[in-house]
């Protein structure tokens, strides 16, 4: 058994595995490590640039794109490993970067997932919207950061330095223990891409494990390398996968009220987008319901399976406020601003 894979999944992304790959061998020499790049069926010349550049990198190849969810957990069925180090391909290491990650797995048998501290590769001084200094949602399922909240970004000014438990790691940069992993059910492919990994975590927390940042390692990441930010297609994914992992995770007596109230602040959201003439962004929000909807009865089945596989107290790790209100109506710019 290997003892840490790291597992990059790739789609056309030939040019950052030229210019981020480097660092990962060059900092990943770590005992019983293993580089893997899982390919997503590009069609560029990904591949053979591997082979022919990287040759002590191992090759998993698909002949399509299975999207984020499916494309690892199809790569993780194929990988024996003690933990698995999902990195996405736009991902700067750093020299030490895997050491404190390993350690506090090693130290801490009931954490099944850290994260580093995600920089922006751009403003190296500034945290990355993707997870900054960890992950936290609200009550309605909105995600937000430590160093991240909605749009606004702070500067890493080593206030967010500390090791804490969070409620989501980031998917750009996520150390899994493989145990963990596979007793929360892996990454559901329904998702194809966004919010996975929050929906991981979730059940990760639901089946007796904690989730943590371990600021001491810290990566710089690009962001919005295979599926560009703000586009029509990003935000079906965001509003869809949201409600699917509200419905899947949510306790029975928050599950109606939740997703109900979710769903007409997703409206206004929506006519928000129509009123400032975003009519693509409208009916990206429509078609995320509708397809939510559709899916209700797997859902449903998803929920019957999850039955059962609660931890004691783990709903109280969620924001209990409206990130969304305390943004635009109580001024809560940062985290260190929020009331817990």
């Amino acid at each position: 058994m290997t003892n840490i894979a790291v597992i990059i999944l790739n789609w056309n992304g030939r040019h950052y595995l030229q210019q981020f790959l480097p660092s990962v061998c060059r900092y990943s020499v770590f005992e019983g490590t293993e580089i893997i790049v899982a390919d997503n069926g590009s069609s560029d010349d990904s591949v053979s640039m591997l082979r022919e550049t990287f040759p002590s990198v191992k090759i998993i190849e698909f002949d399509q794109n299975h999207g984020f969810a499916s494309g690892y957990r199809l790569a993780l069925e194929q990988i024996n490993a003690k933990y698995y180090l999902l990195l996405n391909s736009d991902v700067e290491v750093t020299q030490g970067w895997l050491e404190p990650l390993y350690q506090a797995m090693e130290n801490n048998p009931q954490l099944g997932a850290c994260m580093p501290k995600l920089l922006a590769y751009d403003r190296k001084d500034y945290f990355e919207y993707a997870g900054a200094s960890g992950g936290f949602i609200d009550r309605f399922g909105y995600p937000f950061c430590r160093g991240r909240i909605l749009d606004t970004i702070e500067k890493d000014e080593g206030h967010y330095n500390d090791f804490r438990n969070i409620f989501w790691a980031s998917g750009a940069c996520m150390f899994l223990r493989a145990e963990a992993y596979r007793k929360a059910g892996g990454l559901d492919g329904e998702f194809f891409a966004h919010m996975e990994e929050i929906d991981l975590c979730w059940r990760m927390h639901r089946v007796g494990y904690t989730i943590a940042v371990v600021p001491a390692s810290s990566v710089y990441h690009v962001g919005g390398g295979t599926l560009p930010n703000n586009t029509p297609r990003k935000l079906y994914l965001n509003y869809r996968n949201s409600l699917f992992m509200l419905f899947k995770n949510l306790p029975v007596f928050q599950l109606i009220p939740v997703v109900l109230l979710r769903m007409v602040l997703d409206g206004f959201s929506a006519l928000v987008y129509l009123s400032k003439g975003s009519g693509s962004f409208f009916w990206a929000v429509i078609r995320a319901h509708l397809a939510f909807q559709r899916r209700l009865p797997v859902l449903i089945g998803m929920r019957k399976q999850l039955k059962g596989t609660v931890r004691t107290g783990w709903f109280n790790e969620i924001y209990s406020g409206s990130i969304v209100f305390d943004y635009f109506v109580r001024n809560k710019k940062h985290f260190d601003q929020l009331r817990w």
